[in-house]
């Protein structure tokens, strides 16, 4: 508090930070909305308990500011599994195509971009292109798959996934929904889609948390990154 006073400082924590972090942070929100937010302060120096990229993200949208990392070393499997000089390769063999990556990726995919989405508009981002344009989507093949499947478009895929999302058991989804058979299974759609195909709601961490909050459902079974319950819990206390 000390320091932030001192530097002119705002604290930004991301949905899966762990809720200690989330407490002292002056934002919470996901890696975009962070970095909007942050965009129209007046601070100086911008300090976000994030991964790499989104830190990347933040500077992009506010050059004149400062931003730091606590750790440089913070990083996402599915930006690292995607460096650019790979997609430069990947697109070359891939002539005619245009690129759509989803935001989670480096600075450097972002610049080989056509067009950056996010987990909650990249379906209509994709829809923005004739239909007879091919398509590269890039990172994550998952949010590439719900996406071909939202809009009956046929694209070129980036082999990458998300570690967290990718770990989910179906075998232990559907245990755990015997045991809790009033419970809505909400998904973020990182998730593959076997695990996809039983959830009420399929949305972004934003969305997901939204719907927490204004559904009747009273108790949830929640799949993305745990930071997020902490959100929820505060926001719907009377729900599970």
């Amino acid at each position: 508090e000390r320091l932030k006073k001192a530097r002119n400082a705002i604290i930004l924590a991301h949905y899966y930070q762990e809720p200690d972090i989330q407490d002292i942070a002056d934002y919470v929100g996901d890696s975009l909305g962070l970095s909007q937010q942050a965009a129209d302060t007046d601070a100086d120096v911008i300090v976000f308990a994030g991964v790499h990229f989104m830190a990347e993200t933040a500077k992009i949208l506010n050059p004149e500011k400062t931003v730091v990392l606590p750790d440089l070393l913070a990083g996402c499997s599915l930006a690292d599994a995607c460096p650019a000089d790979r997609l430069q390769t990947f697109m070359d063999e891939h002539p005619g195509h245009k690129v759509v990556s989803y935001i989670n990726c480096s600075a450097g995919v972002k610049a080989l971009s056509d067009v950056i989405c996010t987990s909650s508009n990249a379906a209509a981002m994709v829809k923005l292109f004739p239909s007879d344009q091919p398509i590269i989507f890039a990172p994550d093949r998952n949010l590439g798959a719900y996406v071909e499947r939202e809009t009956g478009r046929d694209m070129v895929l980036w082999p990458g996934t998300c570690q967290v999302h990718e770990i989910f058991s179906e075998k232990k989804l559907l245990q755990l929904k015997v045991r809790n058979p009033d419970a809505a299974i909400i998904a973020h759609p990182e998730c593959e889609p076997h695990i996809l195909r039983h959830a009420a709601h399929v949305g972004s961490t934003s969305q997901l948390l939204n719907f927490v909050v204004e559904s009747e459902h009273k108790s949830f079974i929640v799949l993305t990154e745990a930071g997020i319950l902490h959100q929820m819990q505060k926001a719907a206390p009377d729900k599970e």
